[in-house]
């Protein structure tokens, strides 16, 4: 408590008001809230990081109580020992709300429920995290809009991706919300903002003089963005089948990471005026074309184990003969003053040989070498998971008598340098943003859209045309194709070097 009475937790502060914040949790029986949300909510509040008296609202068709919901997250919530007591307190201020997605009868009564919850108060905050299907959608926000909206205090709708499927589906959403919502209550959630490296970036680039002067195309020769999963589709094909890995990971993800990589230095740190250096990089780029890419599918390893003799075609959720990619490289090109002709390649894939999403900034060759050709390029590798790192490759010498160079690094392994230090789950934190107000770390609409204007001619080109992706073997590092793309854009992969995290 400060001396005013209201409540700290980590740099935020609370005002002790009369009021109250409810969180609705629209979806409340879907994997994604016993997963990912229910949990989160759990981390939070154990934390102390809440204001005192919010309250949780589960919200859904199915006929639930909340012990229900508590028997479902269980598998997924961190519980340590001597802390029973207060996950039952947790417990106790959830509700739970039936009803259905398409009458307005049944938020009217999801409104009594917040109504009878904020009674007393004078002060009324309404948070609705909506984990839906894309297909109730429009009418949930509708009526959400005609009856769910605080009249004492703020609203914030925090929207799960999809955000659509190429421009004119986003746009359409876009439009939606906008005709119900203004900017400033929509939070388009995007976990990956929420992670601890990603969100390290604006610190590393602005507050180290030691990066301003070679962070462009005078001394770096490429940019590769990597998101790589060691597991398939686990019979869940069928619904990554309808949006394939670019949809899934590469529009969102890997192009926030390139945006935050590749961005002017704004002139405050202030939301907007962060978001507006984003929409200026996304300006900057063409729309991709098919031959701007390498698309993969992986198949079944036959001396592999479990699930690794069984190849994308083989899940049985998948339709047959399906040619969606489950692995794709893409050069995009920034037409800036900063980077012009330096490509910037996003990669991911499933079924790959390890877990990983990094940036890697491959600087370029030492001019006049005078070492006969042993020098190997610098690279800054921004780890984002696993292993929260940031370590510079660089040349030293061989230690001994020898005068030969070496590749060693400079390296800040965060669970070494930090010790002890709890680092949030990227959802704990965006949540948090949520409550504060702050949309630094979240999608706004015209971002959206560029982000659309450069995948949807790429996107459209795969489903019409339905090239064949290229097989590579569950377990590998994908295509050899996709090596030799890298290797055609500059990328100079010498294999003679792998970084090890520090324990």
């Amino acid at each position: 408590m400060g001396a005013s009475g209201d409540l700290e937790f980590q740099g935020c502060v609370w005002k002790m008001s009369d009021s109250t914040t409810s969180l609705v949790v629209m979806g409340a029986s879907g994997d994604l809230a016993k997963k990912k949300i229910y949990p989160t909510l759990w981390n939070i509040y154990k934390s102390g990081a809440l204001p005192e008296g919010t309250r949780f609202v589960g919200y859904a068709r199915s006929s639930l109580t909340v012990a229900q919901i508590r028997e479902r997250a269980t598998p997924y919530l961190k519980v340590a020992e001597g802390e029973a007591d207060k996950l039952d307190k947790f417990f106790s201020v959830n509700t739970y709300v039936q009803g259905s997605y398409t009458e307005k009868s049944a938020f009217d009564g999801l409104n009594k429920a917040l109504l009878e919850l904020e009674k007393g108060k004078t002060v009324g905050n309404r948070l609705i995290y909506l984990a839906l299907p894309p297909s109730v959608f429009e009418p949930v926000t509708s009526f959400i809009k005609q009856s769910c909206m605080s009249k004492t205090g703020w609203n914030r709708i925090i929207v799960e991706k999809p955000f659509g499927k190429d421009s004119e589906s986003s746009a359409k959403l876009s439009t939606h919300l906008a005709g119900l919502f203004t900017e400033e209550e929509i939070y388009r959630i995007d976990h990956y903002l929420g992670k601890e490296m990603v969100q390290n970036l604006l610190v590393l680039r602005f507050a180290n003089a030691i990066f301003q002067p070679i962070w462009n195309r005078d001394n770096i020769s490429n940019v590769v963005i990597t998101f790589k999963e060691p597991f398939g589709t686990k019979g869940r094909g069928g619904y990554f089948d309808e949006f394939g890995i670019i949809r899934d990971i590469m529009q969102n993800h890997l192009l926030q990471l390139m945006c935050l990589t590749a961005m002017e230095k704004p002139p405050t740190s202030d939301p907007e005026d962060i978001r507006n250096e984003k929409v200026k990089v996304l300006h900057c780029i063409r729309p991709l074309e098919i031959g701007d890419v390498v698309l993969g599918q992986y198949e079944g390893d036959p001396q592999g184990e479990g699930d690794a003799k069984q190849g994308y075609l083989d899940d049985p959720t998948v339709p047959k003969g399906s040619r969606t990619p489950t692995y794709a490289v893409a050069a995009l090109e920034i037409k800036n003053e900063r980077w012009d002709k330096v490509p910037f390649i996003l990669k991911c894939g499933k079924a790959l040989n390890e877990r990983k999403a990094e940036i890697r900034i491959q600087f370029k060759d030492v001019p006049g070498d005078i070492f006969d050709g042993k020098t190997k390029r610098n690279e800054l590798v921004i780890r984002v998971q696993p292993n929260e790192a940031m370590y510079m490759k660089l040349m030293t010498k061989e230690p001994g008598i020898a005068f030969d160079p070496v590749e060693s690094e400079l390296d800040l392994t965060y669970n070494l340098r930090f010790k002890g230090v709890y680092l949030p789950d990227a959802y704990e934190r965006l949540i948090l943003d949520v409550f504060t107000g702050s949309q630094m770390h979240f999608v706004r609409s015209d971002e959206l859209a560029e982000a659309w204007r450069i995948f949807t001619p790429l996107l459209h080109h795969i489903e019409s045309k339905k090239p064949v992706p290229i097989k590579y073997r569950y377990g590998s590092r994908g295509p050899p194709e996709a090596d030799q793309f890298l290797k055609q854009l500059g990328f100079t992969y010498t294999g003679t070097y792998k970084w090890q995290p520090n324990q």
